[in-house]
């Protein structure tokens, strides 16, 4: 069986997107996933998405992490699935979709490169120890550092998403560094279980984590992370945070066909 597929980064997010509203892939097992999001033996990326029908949406996002499962909300993933959708002529420069965390509303550039993603609204941050503890679609841990741009990510990173509080469902682990009129970030991400070169809703818990040092109100975060400039939007009245917006570039790559 013939397959065609698109290649899209958000921010060096990289992700494989698959039409299944017709020629729809038959016993997909996390097997397969891995091996298509296998750097070395298949196309390569951070996961893996597929577009299908919805009567009450545009479309619906079923993601996949690399590692075969099925994965928790993409942010960054979101924002691609929106710039494929155009690409497909299934919307034109606003949508309302599904996704595993529920609905979400995006608007995109005429141009198709730009994509704003409403995320879930947050009302509960927890802490641990000096850390953040949050879910934004999926869950997160934030914690502050100096001079990032030197941190192990892979190593500190993988040690907390593996010990005994967070090891059993896994937890992304995001640092970030105050650079003053921007945040950095780098990320370790579960099911990649790996360092990606973006999260987006890392960079979304992240922003939320930080904001609680300043006054409520309209929010808007500059974020830097290793694979461009991401930014994030949101009201916070002391307790809860709505109408976040993830914002940030959505490209394709390139195109191809499996046979499978």
């Amino acid at each position: 069986m013939n397959i065609k597929f698109s290649k899209y980064q958000g921010a060096g997010n990289d992700f494989i997107l698959i039409d299944h509203r017709v020629n729809e892939l038959k016993n997909i097992d996390n097997k397969l996933v891995s091996q298509l999001c296998d750097r070395r033996f298949g196309i390569g990326a951070d996961g893996l998405m597929f577009l299908t029908n919805h009567k009450d949406y545009d479309f619906e996002m079923v993601y996949y992490n690399s590692d075969g499962n099925v994965g928790s909300m993409c942010g960054n993933g979101g924002r691609c699935i929106v710039a494929f959708a155009k690409h497909l002529g299934v919307i034109t420069n606003e949508t309302n979709f599904l996704a595993v965390d529920g609905p979400h509303y995006a608007k995109i550039t005429a141009e198709g490169n730009w994509v704003e993603l409403q995320m879930i609204d947050v009302d509960t941050v927890k802490t641990d120890g000096n850390a953040f503890v949050l879910n934004t679609g999926s869950p997160h841990y934030v914690t502050e550092v100096k001079d990032l741009a030197s941190l192990d990510v892979f190593t500190t990173g993988k040690g907390i998403r593996n010990n005994d509080t967070y090891k059993t469902n896994g937890i992304n682990v995001n640092f970030v560094e105050d650079k003053g009129d921007h945040l950095f970030v780098r990320t370790f991400e579960r099911g990649v279980e790996d360092e990606t070169f973006a999260c987006g809703t890392g960079v979304t818990a992240v922003a939320m984590a930080m904001a609680q040092q300043k006054q409520p109100g309209h929010i808007e975060t500059p974020i830097e992370v290793l694979g461009g400039k991401l930014k994030i939007n949101f009201d916070y009245d002391g307790a809860k945070f709505t109408n976040v917006f993830l914002c940030g570039p959505a490209e394709k790559v390139f195109e191809g066909e499996l046979s499978i």
